[in-house]
């Protein structure tokens, strides 16, 4: 990251990271999906996970919470650390990793309940309030960092599947968040939805690095341009570069890179 760290820089780098994977490989049977992956990726930030169709970059972002643990032909080699845990280590319960790892899809999945038991679901399943007026508690700090409280305060009763796209998008990210975790995955989250409501949501990812590390798997260049600070572009289950998102966009070092950002593959 630095030509000359100074001792100073190495600490502060060294503490900033909040994902360090080594060495990952993974294997869905005889298909090698993921090869020698090794990346930091920092707390309080947003990195962007960009690259063609099937390059690997959703099969990675599952390694982080181990949800490639649900396919039987999947196979993970290497290390992950999280604040320096092993989360592969056979004593960590996946559980508990995903209410510290929160997830969105591509596609909004509101549970078929009921706005507010969308949101507290999470808590009340991991033991967070003592009482309904501490889950209340929880319900609207969570809906508010969702960005979606004032639109829905008045109809917590009413059914998550009855928003919009782009308001059940922004209530799963409050069902993430509802758990208190350290890091939220994002998997194309805006795909699904139009151009206001991707606003809303890039503008929601914004907000959301002041207290998470948030890293998205994107389609869209200008999307991981607006929102990211770090990219990292994947080719053919390769990691072929990592940097500052301005620099990977205005002068990448890898000619791969260069060929996908300028639209000669993808």
């Amino acid at each position: 990251m630095y030509d000359n760290p100074t001792r100073a820089e190495r600490e502060v780098s060294a503490k900033d990271v909040k994902i360090a994977a080594k060495d990952v490989q993974v294997y869905y049977a005889d298909t090698h999906a993921i090869k020698d992956v090794s990346v930091d990726i920092l707390d309080k930030t947003v990195t962007a996970f960009i690259g063609p169709s099937g390059c690997g970059k959703s099969t990675f972002l599952r390694c982080l919470n181990r949800m490639n643990d649900t396919i039987d032909i999947a196979r993970i080699e290497g290390s992950i650390r999280i604040d320096g845990e092993d989360i592969y280590d056979k004593r960590v319960d996946p559980v508990q990793l995903r209410a510290k790892v929160g997830m969105v899809f591509q596609k909004p999945n509101p549970f078929p309940k009921s706005i507010y038991d969308n949101v507290a679901y999470g808590p009340k399943i991991h033991g967070l309030a003592k009482n309904k007026a501490e889950l209340d508690e929880i319900v609207e700090r969570a809906l508010r960092r969702g960005a979606l409280w004032d639109e829905v305060k008045d109809r917590l009763d009413a059914p998550g599947t009855g928003l919009s796209g782009g308001q059940q998008q922004r209530l799963c990210i409050a069902r993430a968040v509802a758990t208190e975790p350290e890091i939220l995955l994002m998997d194309e989250p805006c795909s699904a939805l139009d151009p206001i409501a991707t606003g809303q949501v890039e503008e929601l990812i914004d907000e959301l690095r002041q207290d998470y590390s948030v890293v998205i798997v994107t389609h869209s260049m200008q999307q991981a341009a607006r929102v990211s600070q770090k990219t990292a572009f994947f080719h053919l289950g390769n990691l072929v570069e990592y940097g500052e998102t301005d620099k990977i966009f205005t002068n990448p070092q890898d000619s791969r890179t260069e060929s996908y950002i300028t639209g000669r593959i993808g």
